[in-house]
């Protein structure tokens, strides 16, 4: 027999229970006790190690992002931008690369409705030939705050009162209106598109500001966007209480049931971009994601679709074990300067870490689909098998090397070290004209928490 192929895996079942460690079990309904009424017996290993699995169960909840739904499919180039990036998963029309899909709602618990007014997760992991990409976005195209700094101090506003653990209007208004950046958010979030229908009728964004790097060495900022094709659709707000009054789940359902009805979700790629040498021809800063490129000056680029055409097999393997972090690129695309996503390239991985494991992109939802070598070793619940006898490098006696260069973004950073805001904050206009370009019924359309008309809202979110 070969140890190494029959590892823990559902392929391999047995006609009979066994332990972990593969001893036969030959009752699995009653405890070892002495005599009929006992006590039990401590030697009862097969009860004492099916009570300590199930004891430990559950691993740590995401902070945020904790409610959510995954599907699998793929990814199919339909435009070539080759023009502008060197990554391989996008190097030429008809090309396609296996994802998984993570949709979810931010602030609330794993259990909650689906239907509470709150962004939505958008995350695409693409499992490329260069190894992974993690494109981790939400529904809407702008955020609350444009430095990552306040990241926690948001959460914190927006998750419930430490004392009461109910969530508290007035500690959110309290927050937010230090905090003038997040109108922009504010005028999606209470718009009719604040609750989606469900995910297949969702957009998508990448949010944040990355850099597209040709095979020259040019950079260009870009921005991704997802657009499905079924439409957007999205629930008022008295319909979304009777929604989530009869399934808390049906977001999910919907999406699960639609795959496995053939009724396969789809939504095109478009990107945006800016060349770095004109970044200062706007009146906003075009790395804050508190601000959206407007479309009339910035037109969408068509780039490719993505299809979900298959259910996940296991919920906690490939959606609570599934794991996002947007440090994780390939070669052709970076980061950018972008404050928030600065942030996020530490962030992420470290809960992950935290979360999973350090050893937590070897599970089969995170691993990469390609081969790869490193010297990274051991940790919690490290099962990669490993046989060599180099764990260092360079070593005469390990042929791997350095792979072939690839060009990154190649600017000159310069300047003193400080903490300061960015120079075009502008945080009024683009909110200023999305409000005005609202009808009168959308505006009375909007629902607003706090039992304030939305004329008001422009109010709370002033400095204090």
């Amino acid at each position: 027999m070969d140890p190494y192929k029959y590892r823990p895996s559902s392929a391999y079942n047995s006609p009979f229970f066994t332990t972990n460690s593969g001893a036969p079990v030959w009752n699995n309904n009653s405890s070892l006790t002495v005599g009929s009424r006992g006590p039990i017996l401590l030697e009862d290993y097969h009860l004492v190690e099916k009570l300590a699995n199930f004891d430990r169960e559950r691993i740590p909840e995401r902070v945020v992002h904790a409610r959510g739904a995954s599907a699998k499919g793929f990814f199919e180039v339909t435009h070539d931008i080759s023009h502008l990036t060197c990554a391989d998963f996008l190097r030429a029309p008809g090309v396609q690369t296996p994802v998984i899909v993570r949709f979810s709602t931010v602030i609330h618990e794993r259990g909650s409705p689906e239907t509470l007014r709150d962004p939505r997760g958008f995350a695409v992991k693409f499992y490329t030939r260069e190894g992974n990409f993690d494109m981790v976005g939400n529904n809407f195209p702008v955020f609350f705050v444009r430095d990552g700094m306040k990241f926690p101090d948001m959460v914190h506003a927006l998750k419930p009162n430490p004392k009461s653990h109910i969530q508290e209007n007035w500690r959110i208004v309290d927050f937010f209106s230090h905090h003038p950046e997040s109108l922009h958010m504010f005028t999606f979030l209470f718009d009719d598109i604040g609750i989606p229908q469900d995910y297949r009728h969702m957009e998508g964004s990448g949010v944040n500001t990355y850099t597209l790097i040709s095979k020259a060495g040019k950079a260009h900022y870009v921005k991704f966007h997802w657009k499905p094709t079924c439409g957007v659709k999205s629930l008022l707000e008295d319909e979304a209480i009777k929604v989530g009054g009869s399934n808390h789940s049906h977001a999910t359902q919907d999406l699960y049931d639609s795959i496995a009805a053939g009724n396969y979700p789809e939504w095109k790629l478009f990107i945006q971009t800016i060349d770095p040498d004109h970044e200062n021809r706007f009146d906003f800063d075009p790395l804050d994601v508190t601000k959206t490129w407007p479309e009339n000056i910035i037109p969408l680029q068509p780039v490719g679709r993505l299809v979900l055409n298959k259910n996940i097999d296991n919920f906690f393997n490939e959606n609570e074990q599934l794991a996002f972090c947007p440090s994780i690129v390939v070669p052709g695309i970076y980061y950018s300067d972008d404050k928030l996503l600065q942030t996020r390239i530490f962030s992420y991985s470290d809960t992950q870490r935290h979360r999973l494991g350090p050893n937590y992109l070897q599970l089969p939802a995170n691993a990469p689909k390609t081969s790869h070598h490193n010297n990274h070793h051991d940790g919690f619940m490290n099962f990669m098998h490993r046989d060599e006898e180099v764990n260092y490098f360079p070593s005469r006696y390990d042929p791997v090397r350095h792979a072939e260069r690839y060009p990154i973004p190649p600017a000159i950073c310069t300047g003193k070290r400080e903490k300061c805001i960015i120079k075009k904050e502008n945080n009024f206009k683009q909110p200023g004209e999305r409000y005005r370009s609202f009808t009168l019924d959308r505006l009375y359309s909007l629902s607003y928490p706090i039992d304030i008309t939305p004329g008001i809202m422009l109010v709370l979110v002033m400095p204090a």
